[in-house]
Formats: structure tokens, C-alpha cells, sequence
């Protein structure tokens, strides 16, 4: 490791006890770490968005290193189809909150770090809050809005961003850091249009890529907090796993870029020219249900998901599906004229109303997903018996 491109962003804390200098005997004894390197990262405070496959990668690494305190944000459960790339969450933890099950793989790797749960969903009302508590974020989440959304409370925050992503056999990292170079606006000023980059539900991702990019994720960070090396600034670096080859591309500030002053409706923002569905809570559904003239509901998660939990009487037809259906004009004959829309946590389901709505039908979806329903009607679940014959 040379000496830093970058100030260290972390000042140290205080001296190591032995178990902390024994913990990083083998980070004590690179060039160009020491033990103040080593101070810097247990005061440390790094927030993780996403506690999926880039996560569960980044977050074990954070914690080996000796990082101080680490947040986690996720609003998801673990589910089976998650565990051939999300390593570190274990088939025993299936059915719990994500923020758990990594919490407790951490801790079970340090008692000694701070492990914060932030079990929610990140959006505009919260996210500079959180942000707040924290010297920089790991956005490693899966869909658009919420990366313009790490974005931009990043730069309202003047706290770092390392962004990663990934999709079927590539992944892309880099640092956000407004005060020091460009940010994720700079390369990416507008979302790619709706349904024109699948995610990692409709188009797969080759497991090992997840540890790839996530343990990149990790790397960055510990480099800006100790100040090592040349970080990610002003550079996207891109792996492609089948050629095993990366490549760096340099990018800079955009002059017209417009000035962040405060955050936005971010799905909406990514929803480009489709109509805005319209959100209908958890409460006002259970009602509508017991009512005479009760909404058809949709259901638009993937099989595996419907087959753990589904509300009873509930039509389905995965996102993708319904997206394929659209862009090729067929017919939606399945679907009747009015229809509420639910999934896992909303965006997907939300799409999915903008989506029937260019085809003439009035659709709503559930705000906050199955889970929301869950809470405050259990009753409306398909028994395990219905579950089976999914």
C-alpha cells in the first residue's frame, strides 16, 4: 500500500487493546499500515444499504478488518432463492429479517463491533437522517432509485459513497465523493428507461460476482478511512467474471449538471414517462377485503416467493412476465379491469400498475408489500395447505 491520494477520513480512536491488535496481526504488518491505520478503522462508522448479495459479501470484511461500527439497512426477509449467492445468510435464517441474519453472522465473527439495524425501507423521509450518524455508505442495493436516492443524501451530507452493482455476469464499483470528485449523477445524470435493464430477478447473476464486487466494496473502504491508496474517485471500475478482465473508466464532473438541494420522489423519478400508480395502505386493503365488493388482487413476486407466503385468492403473474406481455402487445385477458397490485415491498408492484395502466387498466398497489398486510391481517394468508399447491 503507497501513501494516500486522499486524506484519511476517519481521525483514530483510541489505542488498540490486545485483542484488537492480535485481530489485525496480518493488517499491522503491511507496508504502510500501522497501528494509528488500525485506530482509524475501529472508530469508524459505515453504513451498508442492502443486505442482499453485495452485502452479505462486504459486510463479513468490514468486520474482519476491524471496522468500529456498522449499519445495516435492509427491509427484507431471507428467502431461498437468495442463499446461492448471498453466502453469508444460512438456510436456518430463512424467514428472517436480513438485518438479523447479518447481524448475527458479524457479530458471530466479532462480538466487539457495533452492529446497527436499520430494518426499513431507505426513502426520502429517512435517509439523511441515517446518513447523518455515519462517515460513509456502501450502497450495494439492487434497483435505481434508491442509488439516486444513496446519491444524492451522500452529497447533502458530505459523507463518501462506494456504489457497486451487479447483473448476470458483470459488476461496476466506484466512489461518490462530492468533495473530491464527481458523483453517480455525473456518470449516470437520467435512469435508464423502465423495464430496459432487467434485475437480478429476471435476468440472473452468476454467484461468485457477488463476492467479487462486495469484497471491492469492502476494500474501498477501508482505503478511504485510513487513507491508502488511490481510491475509486472519478473512476468506475468494471468486471466482466466469464472474460475474467476489468477495466477502469475515468468520468468527471458534469458542468450542467443541476444542483442537489434536497431529496425527491426517487421512484417516481425512475419511473420516467409511465403513468404514477396510486399506493393503497395495509389497513384500507384488509377493509376492502371483508368488504361485499372485494379488490382483485395481483400478485407480481417470482415463484419461490409466492410459494413461501401469498395472500389466499390472489392472482399471479411475475413482473417479468407482465413486463414481456406489455412491451410484446399481448393480451392480458387474466387480468380484469380493476386490480390492486402487491409484492414484497412495493417498487416492483408499483411498476407493475404503471405498467397495466397504459393498457386501460385501473390498477393500484399495496404500499409496503406482503409484510404490511402481513401485520395487520394475518388472517387473509393463504393457509401453508394452499401454499403447498401454489
Amino acid at each position: 500500500m503507497s501513501e494516500g491520494y486522499f486524506p484519511a477520513l476517519v481521525a483514530p480512536g483510541a489505542e488498540l487493546s490486545g485483542e484488537q491488535a492480535k485481530r489485525a496481526a496480518r493488517q499491522l504488518s503491511l507496508p504502510g499500515f500501522d497501528e494509528v491505520s488500525q485506530r482509524r478503522l475501529a472508530a469508524a462508522r459505515v453504513l451498508v444499504i442492502g443486505a442482499g448479495g453485495l452485502g452479505s459479501a462486504c459486510i463479513p470484511y468490514l468486520v474482519g478488518a476491524g471496522v468500529g461500527t456498522i449499519g445495516i439497512v435492509d427491509d427484507d426477509v431471507v428467502e431461498l432463492s437468495n442463499l446461492h449467492r448471498q453466502v453469508t445468510h444460512t438456510t436456518a435464517n430463512i424467514g428472517k429479517s436480513k438485518t438479523a441474519s447479518l447481524a448475527q453472522a458479524a457479530t458471530a465473527l466479532d462480538p466487539n463491533v457495533k452492529i446497527i439495524e436499520h430494518n426499513l425501507r431507505l426513502d426520502s423521509s429517512n435517509a439523511l437522517e441515517i446518513f447523518a450518524n455515519y462517515d460513509l455508505v456502501i450502497d450495494g442495493s439492487d434497483n435505481f432509485p434508491t442509488r439516486y436516492l444513496s446519491n444524492d443524501a451522500a452529497q447533502l451530507t458530505g459523507i463518501p459513497l462506494i456504489w457497486g452493482s451487479i447483473l448476470q455476469h458483470h459488476g461496476q464499483v466506484s466512489v461518490a465523493w462530492h468533495e473530491q470528485g464527481p458523483g453517480y449523477r455525473d456518470l449516470f445524470p437520467v435512469p435508464p428507461a423502465p423495464g430496459t435493464i432487467p434485475d437480478c430477478a429476471a435476468g440472473g447473476v452468476l454467484p461468485g460476482l457477488c463476492g467479487t464486487i462486495g469484497s471491492l466494496l469492502a476494500t474501498e473502504a477501508l482505503k478511504l478511512i485510513a487513507g491508502l491508496g488511490q481510491p475509486l474517485v472519478g473512476k468506475v471500475l468494471i468486471y466482466d467474471a466469464l472474460a475474467a478482465s476489468t477495466r477502469t473508466l475515468e468520468y468527471s464532473r458534469d458542468p450542467q449538471a443541476p444542483e442537489i438541494s434536497g431529496l425527491i420522489d426517487y421512484v417516481h423519478f425512475c419511473a420516467g414517462s409511465l403513468p404514477e400508480a396510486e399506493s393503497v395502505g395495509a389497513e384500507a386493503l384488509a377493509d376492502a377485503l371483508a368488504g361485499a365488493d372485494a379488490p382483485v388482487l395481483l400478485d407480481v413476486r417470482n415463484e419461490d416467493e409466492r410459494a413461501q407466503q401469498h395472500i389466499a385468492g390472489s392472482l399471479h403473474l411475475p413482473l417479468p412476465q407482465l413486463e414481456a406481455a406489455i412491451e410484446s402487445g399481448a393480451e392480458l385477458e387474466q387480468i380484469p379491469e380493476n386490480v390492486t397490485v402487491y409484492c414484497a415491498r412495493g417498487p416492483r408492484s408499483q411498476r407493475a400498475a404503471s405498467l397495466l395502466a397504459t393498457r386501460g387498466i385501473k390498477a393500484n398497489y399495496l404500499d409496503g408489500g406482503l409484510p404490511a398486510l402481513a401485520e395487520v391481517a394475518p388472517n387473509l394468508l393463504a393457509e401453508p395447505a394452499d401454499i403447498e399447491g401454489a
